[in-house]
């Protein structure tokens, strides 16, 4: 349009200051025009400088990321910053980048920067799967031929003085919150099955080989059907008196382990989640109320609601077991 209205006969000066831009643009628009004609002036997308990184090398560097951590490649730091990758690129291909380019790069690659959820390191994923497609399906085989019932056990240790949350306040003015200066603690074991039953017990000192073994033979007691009990790897869980106590029973118990670090797997879980969420931490003990009161009504409400433990079941993590 600027050079169309100089050939028309306006001046240069007066067209380029229109357009509100520097004199000497509207000289190099007319040089382009009259040596290369008007296509000379269509516009082009800015090259920039050239990638550092090949198409190659920049889908090795989104597979070293994704679902990896960085303790797999030599680094002491289990998550990823533009520094680390920077370093890793560095050693593998010899380039250097900033770690200004390197979040381009990563920005490029649909790669986030985002809050990690929590997993024990020694995890083992592949035990993981196993375990939901080939273990607990030939359980679940089993428990059929044998006319036996699945149960997932768990313990949890439960507090009067449960940890604080958020309150408001005006701002500057950090609030107290009074709490009683005797604190309450008691342990609790339950077990629970896709049915809907629910099974528990209250009891006071450690978990160890001794306490689980009472524990177990007070959850046997009254069962006509076999039991196929799923744990965790407590050591209580794996001694060698439970081992004796279960070869004793002659095929009325069997107990099965879960993968190691992997506790979302246990719909028993939900039962201590629901206690805490629910229960005592949102009604807070009165003056001279039993915590082993409170935490026994609490569990006995979640035996009478059927429902309620099959909901446990129908959690993502252990969807395995209804498949």
């Amino acid at each position: 349009m600027a050079v169309r209205r100089v050939r028309e006969g306006e001046s240069a000066s007066v067209v380029i200051a229109s357009f509100g831009l520097a004199r000497t643009t509207i000289y190099k628009w007319l040089e382009a025009e009259r040596t290369g004609g008007a296509s000379a002036l269509n516009s082009r997308l800015a090259t920039g400088r050239p990638a550092k990184l090949s198409a190659k090398q920049m889908t090795q560097v989104f597979r070293w990321i994704n679902g990896k951590d960085p303790r797999q490649y030599g680094f002491d730091f289990g998550l990823w910053t533009r520094k680390i990758v920077a370093v890793l690129i560095e050693r593998r291909f010899g380039i250097l980048l900033g770690v200004t380019a390197v979040g381009r790069l990563l920005a490029d690659l649909d790669i986030t920067p985002q809050k990690p959820l929590r997993r024990a390191y020694e995890r083992d994923p592949e035990a993981i799967t196993r375990w939901k497609t080939e273990v607990f399906p030939d359980l679940k085989r089993r428990a059929k031929e044998l006319k036996a019932k699945i149960f997932f056990l768990d313990e949890a240790g439960v507090r009067s003085d449960q940890v604080l949350g958020k309150t408001w306040a005006p701002r500057g003015q950090t609030p107290e919150v009074a709490t009683a200066g005797r604190r309450q603690h008691i342990n609790a074991i339950s077990a629970v099955n896709a049915l809907g039953e629910f099974w528990f017990e209250t009891y006071e000192g450690r978990f160890n080989a001794e306490a689980f073994l009472s524990l177990l033979k007070n959850f046997l007691r009254g069962r006509r059907s076999p039991v196929i009990l799923i744990a965790d790897g407590h050591p209580a869980h794996h001694a060698k008196r439970v081992s004796e106590y279960v070869q004793s029973l002659k095929g009325k118990l069997e107990i099965h382990f879960l993968p190691g670090y992997a506790p979302e797997l246990n719909p028993d879980e939900f039962v201590w989640n629901h206690l805490k969420r629910q229960g005592v931490s949102k009604t807070p003990l009165r003056k001279g109320e039993s915590l082993h009161t409170r935490v026994h009504s609490d569990l006995t409400a979640i035996k009478a609601k059927p429902q309620l433990v099959r909901s446990f079941f129908r959690a993502p993590s252990v969807a395995y077991v209804r498949d």
